[in-house]
């Protein structure tokens, strides 16, 4: 089994760096980078949300997060000169660290009402973004630099973008080096001990506490965690874009980051992967639609819900069954 899972995991990374790219190049439809970096980048944020609802906590504020890390890092090149790829790390590091100060007191509140205090996480955000000066309020912060060089001792790890003939497949395979790294740290956190701890939450709170788990600690360690995740999505995205505006990140997009959850299953680590992959895709495919796209989407949506609860992964459990 374990050689089996190696070898799946190895014909995934070879289809994702070498078999899309030879794809899309043959196709000519070179669209498809662009499309397939911003579904890799909104699955590492998905990924996030997904760690807190291993917790038993449900998260709909990763768009205030993703909507910090961009101007964080859009912030740091522009008035500070600092390269992006310094940026990274550190915007997700804020986001952790402001997901610390907030979630200290309300991840002691019961589910519910955490999810409640989440909801309006985005939207105090993008009005924060709205009325600081830093971030020069609806204007917001525009022509920001293709990525440059990154090198170590004098050796060239990744080019300057700008020099790129197609920045596209640059930005495609950032974004999926990234996200083939947060997931495969979800996968370590849910196989190590402190997966089998957060585990515990979910099935008796109280249970756990009786035996010396720090419930706390934990609840907060895995949302700083899910932030952390956010911002470095957020701060990758303004890097293509190029841009970032108060509205870059919405409501919306912190609820799709649910719903991906939720459509690729809460059981599986890769859950979110391929509910963003299928929720980004089936939007877009509903587009001819037209006035019709929106109940079309909700209903086919509801009706997946209903069938496959624990999501479109547990199929493959049904099959095995």
């Amino acid at each position: 089994m374990r050689a089996k899972t190696l070898f799946l995991i190895a014909a995934f990374l070879v289809l994702l760096y070498a078999g899309v790219p030879w794809a899309i190049a043959a196709s000519g439809r070179t669209d498809f980078f662009y499309t397939l970096t911003s579904v890799a980048l909104l699955s590492i944020a998905s990924a996030g949300v997904w760690l807190t609802f291993y917790i038993g906590r449900i998260n709909i504020g990763q768009g205030a997060y993703a909507l910090a890390g961009g101007y964080v890092s859009a912030i740091l090149v522009m008035q500070h000169g600092m390269s992006f790829w310094a940026t990274l790390p550190l915007a997700g590091l804020f986001c952790a660290a402001l997901s610390v100060l907030i979630g200290v007191p309300i991840l002691r509140l019961r589910g519910v009402y955490f999810a409640m205090v989440t909801l309006v996480l985005t939207e105090v955000m993008r009005l924060s973004a709205l009325a600081a000066p830093i971030t020069q309020g609806a204007k917001g912060i525009t022509s920001i630099p293709l990525p440059g060089e990154l090198s170590i001792l004098g050796v060239t790890l990744i080019p300057n973008f700008a020099s790129l003939e197609n920045p596209k497949v640059g930005f495609y395979w950032m974004a999926v080096t990234l996200m083939v790294a947060a997931y495969a740290v979800l996968w370590r956190i849910v196989n190590s001990r402190l997966g089998h701890l957060c585990r515990s939450l979910q099935q008796n709170e109280e249970l756990a506490s009786s035996i010396g788990v720090n419930i706390a600690y934990l609840r907060v360690l895995a949302y700083s965690i899910s932030s952390f995740m956010g911002g470095i999505a957020g701060a990758s995205f303004i890097a293509i874009s190029q841009s970032i505006y108060p509205s870059s990140f919405q409501v919306t997009d912190s609820v799709n980051f649910m719903l991906n959850c939720f459509l690729g299953g809460l059981g599986y680590v890769f859950g979110p992967m391929l509910g963003t992959l299928m929720l980004y895709f089936g939007w877009d495919l509903l587009f001819t639609a037209g006035s019709y796209q929106l109940l079309i989407y909700s209903s086919l949506l509801i009706l997946l819900m209903l069938t496959l609860p624990n999501g479109v992964l547990s199929l493959f459990d049904r099959k095995k069954g």
